[in-house]
């Protein structure tokens, strides 16, 4: 009898993770907001909207100061989630509003071959044109579903997804929910006037309702008898949809709130400076699920950092963090170009390389397709600026939101967190400057960004399958 124990062990062992007992392989819920950006949230310093449900995960796991996306634009930002892999190598997948790439494996998918009951529900992947199979797990018409339909004692993997908090806003929401105007922080590079607080206000109105709905999901995993052995996770696609936000490089484009929880494996109420990025989530839930993250993932398991003790800064290699962009909309004068740009962020900088300084970052005044200024989305704010495009006193506003941008940007983060003041042609910065650009060209290079090997026209050969996208042939000028 001994040694048949010992033999049946060692086909356990050969077989796993796919006969390990569902209670010791966590479910994994990922909980991702459209357009909900850093700093807007009590956690991060906002006076005026209220995430119970972030500071509730945040109380009870982990909470990352310096989380980023690997595109702030909806279709690459959450592709990057499911494959592990920076934007820029997912060719179609590489842009707003494409096609899934063939043969790229998701951390869903891989999970359900081992025995995971996957699911998404909501806005996933995209938008854009899904495989046959969707990449995130057979797609519900809500939570109920999902959860009936599980089989008994099978670890899930579920992907909640929103339409919140995307434009457009029901006009006044936020005022009338009880926000209060004189609280709202506006960034300086916007006008503060009435309109454009009412406008944040109802953003956060938005916010607000994600949040609530994520809650509502931590309750029934609760009374489930299942929270404790889940790992929630809490986030949102990119920067909010305002100008110099979404579709941009500063930190209100791709810097994210964040907050992980795992029941009893992780120290309670811990904060964490590593930088982070969408990249890591993939390689993260397979190695929690004892699977093997594929080679060529881009991102590393954050299951160390999880599962430490400290607070502030774990690991020494996570001191920056590089993110890109390709095509959001085809905006620019004509075709369907795109002004790519890649960053790399530090503690202390941020450095911006815009590919095309001739191209427009937020579309251009006249597009020959989309609508002008076609990469910011229309609100309040937007068209407060625009009015004061010739005004003498207010079109700095204009400037900092909707001009052309030099090529290199190098922003002082600890002396300018808003990144207004580009310190590139600044001689104190020169060596700053040359060593943040040559280390973000050397790891573009090692991760297979095609615009390093003279190929970037690849990515706007791929059509737009948006509104108007699929009239006119891509336009292949470099």
């Amino acid at each position: 009898m001994r040694f048949l124990s010992l033999g049946l062990l060692s086909v356990l062992i050969c077989l796993a993770p796919s006969f390990v007992l569902a209670e010791q392989r966590p479910n994994i819920v990922f909980c991702i907001a459209d357009d909900w950006g850093w700093p807007h949230s009590p956690l991060y310093g906002d006076k005026v909207v209220k995430t119970p449900t972030l500071e509730r995960i945040a109380k009870n796991g982990v909470l990352f100061n310096f989380a980023y996306v690997s595109s702030p634009s909806c279709t690459p930002s959450r592709n990057a989630a499911l494959t592990g892999q920076y934007h820029w190598r997912l060719k179609s997948g590489a842009n707003l509003w494409s096609q899934f790439p063939k043969g790229i494996a998701t951390y869903p998918r891989l999970l359900e071959k081992q025995g995971y009951y996957v699911g998404s529900y909501r806005k996933a992947f995209g938008p854009g044109k899904d495989l046959p199979i969707p990449v995130a797990g057979t797609k519900v018409k809500n939570v109920d579903d999902f959860f009936s339909k599980r089989p008994k004692d099978t670890p899930f993997c579920f992907w909640f997804g929103t339409s919140d908090p995307h434009r457009g806003y029901k006009l006044g929401s936020g005022v009338a929910s009880g926000m209060k105007l004189e609280d709202v922080q506006v960034p300086p590079y916007y006008p503060d006037n009435k309109t454009v607080r009412s406008d944040i206000c109802d953003y956060y109105f938005e916010v607000q309702r994600f949040d609530r709905e994520v809650g509502e999901l931590l309750d029934r995993l609760e009374k489930m008898g299942e929270l404790a052995n889940t790992i929630v996770v809490m986030t949102g696609d990119h920067g909010w949809p305002f100008p110099r936000g979404k579709s941009n490089l500063y930190d209100y484009g791709a810097r994210v709130p964040l907050a992980i929880m795992w029941g009893d494996q992780l120290k309670k109420g811990r904060v964490v400076d590593d930088f982070v990025s969408f990249v890591d989530f993939a390689p993260t839930f397979l190695d929690a699920a004892g699977i093997k993250a594929p080679s060529d993932m881009s991102g590393k398991s954050l299951l160390s950092i999880l599962r430490s003790k400290k607070n502030g800064f774990v690991e020494a290699s996570r001191d920056h963090v590089i993110y890109g962009k390709e095509r959001h909309t085809p905006c620019q004068e004509t075709g369907e170009l795109s002004a790519p740009c890649r960053a790399i962020r530090t503690k202390d900088f941020l450095y911006i390389h815009n590919f095309f300084p001739d191209r427009w970052p937020s579309g251009a005044p006249k597009a020959e397709r989309r609508s002008d200024w076609g990469d910011c989305d229309a609100g309040p704010t937007k068209s407060e600026i625009l009015k004061l495009k010739d005004d003498p006193t207010g079109k700095k506003f204009y400037q900092l939101n909707f001009a052309k941008r030099p090529q290199d940007e190098l922003y002082d983060v600890s002396k300018d967190p808003h990144q207004m003041h580009n310190l590139a042609s600044d001689p104190e910065y020169a060596a700053e400057l040359k060593k943040l650009r040559t280390q973000l060209m050397d790891e573009l290079k090692a991760s297979g960004d095609l615009r390093m090997k003279g190929k970037g026209e690849v990515y706007e050969s791929f059509p737009y399958l948006g509104r108007g996208g699929k009239k006119k042939k891509p336009n292949k000028k470099k």
